[in-house]
């Protein structure tokens, strides 16, 4: 077999390999709002197509795990964009196109293609609902190509389910109310996590905030995955 569809098949199957999975598919030139500017391909030209690339739950725990005790530095100051890094250069070098991180200049609107690929909106956490997964996913990067790899337009429209969610378990279980409908406030979550008492709770335990949303719990992060994240968080800059 040959053609698009063949290359999403096989980019899946590279990518399964290491508890990746292809997230959405974005046609820049397709008709309906797409993200502009046109992010460029290494050789200079507009990119046509954007593969977004992510976990799905603890998905990638284990291979990053591995990689990560390799490393005689542990990978560095940011292991799993390390990590990323690794794995989705080599695989745009094997697919021919170009990976692009969120981490890096230029930055590229993720967000903008999660929800033009899947659908989704932000919830008070501000990451995306995903009807399925809930909170549990994330995008590490995202492969352009040069040409169109699926003829079929990806974008479609879901039910939100923060629309549906009458308690909003989310805006209550956080013991700093660093989640509201206004957004996240981050510098009061890194203030509790430097406390006594956030160690035993959000940052033994992950986000109280997050684990308590109902949809896509069977998703939810393994512990050691969840505590490495809320590290990454209190360490990050103000």
């Amino acid at each position: 077999m040959s053609g698009p569809s063949a290359i999403l098949a096989r980019l899946s199957d590279a990518l399964a390999a290491h508890g990746l999975f292809t997230r959405g598919v974005v046609h820049l030139d397709a008709t309906g709002p797409v993200p502009a500017p046109t992010p460029a391909l290494a050789d200079g030209s507009a990119a046509r197509t954007i593969v977004l690339v992510g976990p799905i739950g603890g998905s990638l725990w284990p291979t990053f795990s591995q990689w990560r005790t390799a490393q005689t530095d542990k990978g560095g100051a940011h292991p799993l964009d390390a990590w990323s890094k690794v794995i989705l250069t080599a695989t745009a070098q094997t697919f021919g196109a170009t990976a692009y991180f969120p981490s890096d200049p230029p930055y590229q609107p993720f967000q903008a293609w999660a929800i033009e690929a899947e659908g989704m909106k932000a919830s008070p956490l501000g990451i995306l609902m995903h009807p399925q997964f809930g909170l549990w996913h994330s995008y590490r990067g995202a492969l352009g190509f040069s040409h169109a790899l699926d003829a079929s337009v990806s974008a479609h429209e879901v039910t939100h389910a923060c629309d549906r969610c009458l308690d909003k378990p989310c805006l209550s279980q956080c013991p700093v109310n660093a989640i509201s409908p206004a957004g996240f406030d981050v510098r009061a979550c890194r203030s509790h996590l430097a406390t006594e008492a956030g160690q035993p709770g959000c940052m033994a335990q992950g986000c109280l905030a997050r684990n308590a949303c109902p949809v896509g719990q069977a998703y939810r992060y393994p512990g050691p995955q969840l505590r490495f994240h809320m590290e990454a968080l209190g360490e990050a800059p103000e």
